[in-house]
């Protein structure tokens, strides 16, 4: 199948790269686990995997369950995903590009004798051993860039600065439990304020807020989440409603940076 690209991850920075992609006119297959885990779940094509389809910014991502619906998917101009966490499907297709965007800090298995084309978005890979090339993740000045030899810069664990706030963005589980959410995705919340609540056999945990913002992130009601666990994203610009809805500026930097090296990689096949 010409111009097919399957994607392992639908999270919210993959997203960016695979919406990029479809509107370049590419066939997208996104690998996805049972549970995905995605907390900007308005901008995630993983959240098909629950609901059966995810539109995000005009193009709808829809779950399959066969390798044989994919040609009638595709004939829509829609994206597919299906549950294949160990990326089985990428055999049987033989794809010309295998691009690694689950950002899991370490390799999942992917490599480069998967495709033609490999592409890793992050940590966790070597371009020139593990993939052919890959994209910086992290903010700042390098966000974006090609990756030719060696890693991507380590994970610091420290989100990006947006109006002077880092770490205090981000939320994570003080214990473990099933999530039941009190705010919702939109909602203006106030530094203190109740978002969630995590159960567990010992009771019921408040999740509070760390600042005050746009609650631009949280983890589906329902999930079993672990100690530790990112479950929630405060955004301290509440003028930004409409990020809620729009793929961030990082995800389309990365969704660059991935569509050059598509280019430049056929490129180099072309002159060999």
């Amino acid at each position: 199948m010409d111009n097919l690209v399957v994607v392992r991850g639908g999270g919210d920075i993959a997203t960016g790269t695979i919406h990029k992609l479809a509107r370049c006119g590419f066939h997208i297959l996104v690998l996805e686990t049972e549970r995905p885990s995605a907390i900007r779940r308005n901008v995630a094509y993983s959240e098909a995997v629950y609901d059966g389809q995810k539109e995000v910014e005009g193009i709808e991502c829809v779950l399959i369950h066969s390798l044989n619906e994919l040609e009638s998917v595709f004939k829509h101009n829609k994206i597919a995903m299906m549950v294949d966490p160990q990326g089985t499907s990428i055999d049987i297709l033989k794809p010309e590009i295998v691009i690694d965007a689950i950002l899991a800090k370490k390799n999942m298995g992917t490599s480069r004798n998967m495709a033609p084309i490999t592409i890793g978005l992050g940590p966790g890979f070597n371009a020139a051993e593990d993939v052919d090339i890959v994209i910086e993740t992290m903010r700042g000045h390098r966000l974006g860039r090609l990756i030719e030899e060696g890693p991507a810069m380590k994970n610091t664990g420290i989100p990006g600065l947006i109006k002077g706030y880092g770490k205090e963005r981000v939320i994570h589980a003080e214990v473990e439990g099933t999530v039941h959410q009190i705010k919702k995705i939109t909602d203006t919340v106030e530094k203190g304020d109740v978002l969630a609540y995590i159960e567990n056999k010992e009771g019921q945990h408040p999740v509070y807020a760390s600042m005050s913002g746009l609650l631009r992130g949280l983890i589906r009601e329902g999930y079993y989440v672990t100690k530790g666990f990112k479950m929630a994203d405060i955004d301290p610009r509440l003028d930004e409603y409409e990020n809620c809805f729009t793929i961030s500026d990082k995800a389309r930097c990365i969704a660059g940076g991935v569509l050059e090296a598509i280019f430049y990689l056929r490129g180099q096949h072309d002159l060999s």
